[in-house]
């Protein structure tokens, strides 16, 4: 697992830049709109890797980092846009 940290750091930190770029240029109902999708695409992209690598060991692991990762960042980004609001 410590190997693949690197590309659960890097999902983390592309959904970061996403959320930013949503909450600030986005309204309210667009940005969380595009949170779902963003979400969903990061747990996507780690499915995306696996598959490319052919490597199924630890998917659901590293499923769960990313997805609660980004769920805590998209949820920190809410809070920015309801303070916002």
């Amino acid at each position: 697992m410590n190997k693949r940290w690197g590309s659960i750091i890097s999902i983390w930190a592309i959904v970061a830049v996403l959320a930013s770029i949503a909450a600030t240029s986005l309204s309210f109902d667009h940005a969380i709109t595009w949170f779902g999708a963003i979400l969903a695409g990061s747990t996507a992209t780690v499915s995306l890797i696996h598959l490319f690598r052919s490597k199924p060991a630890g998917i659901v692991r590293e499923i769960i980092y990313v997805g609660g990762g980004s769920y805590l960042i998209l949820a920190i980004a809410s809070v920015y846009l309801f303070l916002r609001g």
